[in-house]
């Protein structure tokens, strides 16, 4: 977690990890020390995160482990061998930022980031204990024709096992890129579960923001589930959402991040601004250990001159009118990290409640992908963040109105009693301004 004042570890120069290396083993080559060497090398020459890790240390000790490890099989030692080392090392750093991708989950990033069509069923989701859960279905997709919803229960999917904390969400992906046809078992709360054969159909892997509607006794609400901020336009999809719900008539809107992992930070900062006017200040070490600063600014959802909006936010006078002005929530939990962390704090600055859980807890930092022998990639944290004033962004967000998760009321009973709270905290809202508007009724 970053405080005020934190001492900046020095930069650690790649040759420093050339020897270290040196020293411990790694003599023979295979598959699994290529990989090891090049990980390593990358991450000492970019790291900048908030770990106060001995690096070097570290990398000593896993060069040790991983020459133990391969010992056995010498030349022939795998990526996979290097790739499990290489977990173990970078979960000691404990920063959720850094980690690495096999090859797969660097070409399902490649798939979002490059905006890919790719045969999909157009369902999103997690493992649970009970099962994978649906937390999106896009919209027109072979699932949404099927009648799967939200927070329906995959129980069975084909002859992969899905139950008892053994439901793996890459392995659905997988079936999904064959284009078979594959038969789940929808588990919906209150009803017996149904077989249903979905045939993948070419699709965009990105997900996209989608609306509905809550009616309240104070008004009409909007709910927009954001996805992600992966795509270089997840920014402007958010706010031709948002005028969609303004132009149909919203009194009040839920934004929901639940299940976003984040992404580009100059989408979340531009999607922050349509309640406020945005400023994130980035530092990172170049060359020769030098500190680089640079900023990313937004205002009315557009990318804006940092010097300007520092100008608007630090001036007594009155701001520009945001895009909407209206009571709003956040919805958030365990899942929503890094950019989404950070849309949520700017736009807590500018008075929307959060709802939910606390977040996964990366906002205070932003990574790069890099390269690997295998195919995979590197994710290094390279970035430290700071707000106007200078002052580093919290690690997490906590909620306002704090809903612990509930997986059985959402699957059992049909019940999301953290959207049931945001939807309460919109209403009151509502209410408190009617009450303002017309105090003799």
């Amino acid at each position: 977690m970053p405080r005020s004042g934190s001492r900046v570890r020095p930069f650690v120069p790649v040759s420093l990890v050339c020897s270290v290396l040196a020293g411990v083993g790694l003599a023979l080559a295979s598959p699994a020390t290529d990989l090891f060497q090049a990980a390593t090398r990358t991450l000492t020459a970019n790291y900048y995160g908030w770990s106060d890790a001995d690096r070097p240390a570290l990398i000593a000790q896993y060069a040790a482990t991983l020459d133990a490890d391969c010992a056995p099989v010498a030349e022939s030692c795998s990526y996979d061998q290097g790739r499990a080392v290489l977990k173990d090392m970078l979960a000691q750093l404990h920063d959720a930022h850094t980690s690495v991708r096999d090859a797969e989950g660097a070409e399902r990033l490649r798939e979002v980031q490059d905006d890919l069509t790719v045969p999909r069923t157009g369902l999103r989701v997690v493992k649970t204990p009970l099962g994978l859960l649906v937390v999106g279905v896009s919209p027109g997709s072979p699932a949404e024709l099927a009648d799967l919803r939200r927070f329906d229960l995959l129980v069975a999917v084909g002859d992969l096992a899905v139950t008892e904390g053994r439901a793996d969400p890459a392995a659905f992906v997988r079936l999904e890129r064959q284009a078979a046809p594959i038969t789940v078992s929808v588990q919906r709360a209150g009803q017996s579960p149904r077989a249903v054969t979905l045939t993948p159909a070419p699709l965009k892997a990105r997900d996209v923001p989608i609306l509905s509607w809550q009616q309240t006794p104070a008004g009409r609400v909007a709910i927009i589930q954001y996805p992600t901020f992966l795509p270089g336009d997840s920014a402007e999809l958010f706010l031709k959402t948002l005028r969609q719900a303004q132009g149909a008539g919203a009194a009040g809107l839920v934004v929901d991040v639940r299940y976003n992992g984040g992404g580009r930070l100059d989408q979340c900062v531009q999607a922050a601004s349509a309640f406020e006017p945005t400023f994130y200040q980035a530092r990172t070490l170049g060359s020769q250990g030098r500190l680089n600063t640079w900023d990313y600014a937004a205002i009315g959802g557009e990318g804006s001159a940092p010097g300007r909006v520092r100008e608007l936010l630090s001036a007594s006078r009155a701001l520009p009118a945001p895009l909407w002005t209206g009571p709003t929530a956040i919805l958030m939990d365990e899942n929503t990290a890094s950019c989404a962390e950070v849309f949520g704090y700017f736009a807590r600055q500018a008075g929307v409640v959060l709802v939910g859980q606390p977040t996964k807890g990366v906002m205070n930092s932003g990574v790069s992908f890099f390269p690997l022998p295998d195919q995979g990639v590197l994710s290094v944290t390279m970035l430290r963040a700071y707000d106007l004033s200078g002052h580093p962004l919290p690690g997490r967000l906590e909620p306002d109105v704090n809903v612990p998760a509930d997986l059985a009321a959402l699957t059992g009973q049909g019940q999301d009693t953290a959207l049931q709270a945001a939807l309460g905290a919109v209403q009151s809202r509502l209410s408190g301004a009617a009450s303002v508007e017309t105090p003799g009724r």
